[in-house]
């Protein structure tokens, strides 16, 4: 059932499984990082587990395990494509809440998705704004001039690349700062805040040579 698409069947699919599945992704991530990081902050987790549970890297690990050439699915509701991830990603969510309703622990979930984690939370703490652009470029511009950016996010008629499907400008004052491309609205106006983000931080002073 927990690779049941509701194309399939509208009462024996995963929709449940999946429900469930996102709560036990948020808890293991949650146990994941207090064993893996006990010197964190809240702040530090919060960030990390934002990004470890997101549909994104889900759908990227479901990928990277084949869960698409297990999937049963109406041969119609495979044209969607931009829906790809985040279908593997409730795919996976699926799957791992059957494996927790198997045991009520963590200890057939977390082989699936430990070493996985490990390189994405080190990227995230390595990254000054914990890879949450949009908040941290508010919070700069805020210092700075006491503003809020604002974000303009269009379509394009025809697509080349699912990656490109929104584009998102970032303003300040009228000013254009910075431009993203994303999946969805919400990743184009990360990357668009992202650019704003490099373009506004101060930089560390230049340490000179003797």
């Amino acid at each position: 059932m927990a690779l049941t698409h509701p194309s399939v069947s509208s009462t024996a699919n995963y929709e449940e499984l999946e429900f469930f599945g996102d709560a036990v992704v948020r808890l293991v991530s949650s146990e994941w990082l207090l064993e893996t990081y006990p010197q964190g902050t809240v702040g530090e987790y919060s960030a990390v587990r934002k990004v470890l549970v997101s549909d994104r890297i889900l759908g990227e690990i479901a990928a990277s395990y084949g869960f698409d050439r297990y999937l049963l699915i109406a041969p119609q509701a495979k044209i969607d494509l931009h829906k790809q991830v985040p279908r593997l990603a409730d795919v996976l969510e699926s799957v791992l809440g059957a494996l927790y309703l198997s045991t009520h622990t963590s200890e057939l979930i977390r082989p699936w998705l430990d070493l996985h984690w490990l390189p994405i939370a080190e990227a995230v703490l390595q990254d000054p704004a914990l890879q949450n652009y949009k908040d941290a470029l508010q919070e700069l511009t805020q210092s700075q001039s006491k503003l809020l950016p604002t974000y303009q996010v269009s379509q394009p008629i025809t697509l080349t690349n699912e990656d490109d499907r929104f584009t998102a400008e970032v303003f300040l004052q009228g000013k254009l700062l910075g431009t993203g491309k994303g999946r969805s609205k919400k990743a184009a106006e990360q990357e668009a805040a992202k650019e704003a983000f490099f373009k506004l931080r101060p930089q560390p002073p230049k340490v000179q040579e003797d």
